[in-house]
């Protein structure tokens, strides 16, 4: 079958709720990947940052097939080994808490925002976001997503949020109210054009939380397990959150979501209360705790920081697109390219054509997030090709 017949077949039996590529990928290896056509591309966007290790890494090929042959799945009244290796990789990386698993981070965020409601006692339930973050799709989440293009079609949205301006501490102090129980942020916003807050910003935040009594949750989905050079982005500007929530990347590709609290937040979830039937069954689970194996051993945040720096200098220095770029930013391999047009779609789909897959976001961004383990000379002759697309 090509890409036309399989891509037939899917529209008509699939609800189309996805913007699609025009092709049907059916093989993947490292950061490479092969459509049904047999056209073979460079993957810089690692499937939304999910395939944080590359397509089929040979560890967490072993970690599932070991674990689909011992057990895949029994239920979260029983204790599960693979949940507890996870746990404490994220105890030792990150900071002192305890782990919920789910299978997104649009779940994760839920349970982050009813755990700071919880935490805020009768009386106050309200949550403040910030302009141009994103936290997910369901009703909750994404009534703290102030983005109308998102919420304009599923009015009204869950009562209890407020958002403010990213950046700006005098606005988010000026929201607070009686009734407010907790703050969530991206430490960089992903969605949003890959924001990164100015020098100081995200410890007003805490200042602020701390004053107020409020949860702070930090949206970690986009940046956590070491895409932007930390373990954690939160750990590049010296400040700690009580809630970080986790998607994408924590499963390397396979659903794994996960609200990661502070011992006293968590405390607060009693049984009944929340709940996610096959959230870190072992198949999964197993495979996250491979996922930081392998960020262990190959002492991959570090070679995130350095090929980013490459990548941005790489960029900056485009002879024959530089004048069709506005901005470069970003940590480690974590990067938006700011386009001086108002639509990068056409650069996305010359890229493609090319055999490279970017993405844009905020209409005219670029997100280049490729796999931890891509290799420098894969990763600048994809950004070759993004010079070309560009300039094309």
């Amino acid at each position: 079958m090509n890409n036309q017949d399989l891509m037939a077949r899917f529209q008509a039996a699939m609800v189309m709720n996805y913007g699609k590529m025009p092709a049907v990928i059916v093989r993947g290896k490292g950061s490479q990947l092969w459509d049904a056509d047999g056209k073979e591309y460079i993957d810089l966007f690692a499937g939304f940052g999910g395939t944080i290790l590359g397509h089929c890494h040979p560890a967490l090929v072993d970690a599932v097939t070991m674990q689909a042959q011992a057990l895949w799945a029994v239920g979260n009244q029983f204790y599960s080994e693979p949940q507890i290796r996870v746990a404490e990789h994220l105890k030792s990386k990150g900071f002192d808490g305890r782990a919920f698993f789910c299978h997104s981070g649009a779940e994760s965020n839920e349970a982050a925002i009813k755990l700071a409601r919880l935490a805020g006692g009768e009386g106050r339930f309200k949550i403040i976001s910030m302009h141009k973050g994103f936290h997910g799709r369901t009703l909750g989440a994404l009534s703290a997503t102030p983005t109308v293009e998102y919420q304009k079609d599923f009015l009204p949205m869950t009562p209890g949020f407020a958002h403010v301006p990213f950046n700006d501490v005098k606005a988010l102090e000026a929201a607070i109210d009686a009734q407010t129980c907790g703050v969530i942020v991206e430490p960089i916003q992903g969605e949003g054009g890959l924001n990164v807050p100015e020098e100081g910003y995200l410890k007003g935040v805490r200042e602020i939380c701390d004053r107020h009594k409020l949860t702070l949750i930090f949206d970690e989905v986009w940046t956590g397990c070491g895409r932007t050079g930390k373990y954690f982005a939160h750990q590049h500007f010296g400040v700690t959150p009580d809630i970080m929530t986790l998607g994408k990347a924590i499963g390397g590709g396979v659903p794994v979501g996960c609200m990661f609290a502070t011992p006293e937040k968590a405390a607060l979830l009693k049984p009944g209360m929340h709940g996610c039937t096959l959230g870190g069954n072992p198949l999964c689970a197993a495979v996250a705790a491979a996922v930081f194996d392998v960020l262990d051993k190959d002492q991959l945040p570090a070679k995130a920081t350095k090929l980013g720096e490459m990548a941005k200098t790489r960029i900056r220095g485009f002879k024959n697109a530089g004048s069709r770029i506005k901005d470069v930013r970003g940590h480690g391999l974590f990067i938006g390219v700011e386009l001086t047009a108002t639509d990068g779609t056409p650069v996305v789909m010359a890229a493609l054509a090319k055999g490279l897959i970017v993405n844009a976001t905020s209409k005219n961004v670029l997100r280049i997030c490729p796999a931890l383990t891509i290799e420098e000379q894969q990763l600048m002759r994809g950004l070759d090709i993004l010079e070309q697309a560009i300039a094309a």
